[in-house]
């Protein structure tokens, strides 16, 4: 894979199921683009399952992968969300969350059968996504006048932008969305419209 690719899942939601001892493990991948939608859908899985024990969880954003977080939950120190994020690092997945929720079957299973859990449920879900390729793309935006409208189109039709936004007035706007290894070509053709 490229630099300017990284592989996360589609909109629709994975679900997984681990159970042991009586213990139930319901898991959930989500995709992900912001922290503010992590927390919505964590609230939300905690009010759905309010009488479940655990609503442990681990997420990560970004095409550098950088930004991510496992969360127990009351777990004990690294038995939940660190096992999450273990099956989303080894699929080299990011912009997903999976929360695992756990039901308490009475019995108690020690870290090593926590871990094993919780790995478990979240590569179930994991399995039940569609893993899919994006690229990392640039924004952007031009200004131009009406009369180099024709100019502006043939670069957008030979290199494919994805068109984002456009005006027309008497100054024109044009926002276009590309693939960040082919930015500074699209930037360079039209920079040098303005001065043929």
């Amino acid at each position: 894979m490229t630099n300017d690719e990284f592989l996360t899942i589609t909109d629709s939601v994975g679900e997984g199921f681990y159970s042991e001892k009586r213990s139930k493990f319901l898991a959930f991948a989500h995709h992900v683009t912001t922290v503010e939608e992590v927390k919505d859908i964590i609230i939300s899985y905690r009010s759905k399952y309010y009488d479940a024990r655990h609503v442990c969880y681990a997420y990560m954003l970004g095409h550098e992968r950088k930004e991510f977080r496992a969360n127990d939950d009351g777990e004990p120190s690294s038995t939940a969300g660190k096992p999450i994020l273990g099956q989303i690092n080894s699929k080299e997945l990011t912009d997903i969350l999976i929360v695992v929720v756990r039901y308490y079957g009475g019995v108690n299973l020690g870290t090593g059968g926590l871990i094993v859990a919780y790995r478990s449920a979240a590569a179930d879900a994991l399995n039940h996504c569609q893993v899919v390729s994006r690229q990392v793309e640039e924004i952007i935006t031009y200004e131009y006048p009406y009369v180099m409208m024709n100019d502006v189109m043939r670069i957008v039709k030979e290199l494919a932008p994805r068109i984002v936004s456009q005006s027309f007035d008497n100054t024109c706007s044009i926002t276009l969305a590309i693939r960040k290894s082919s930015a500074d070509n699209l930037r360079n053709r039209l920079q040098h419209l303005s001065f043929e």
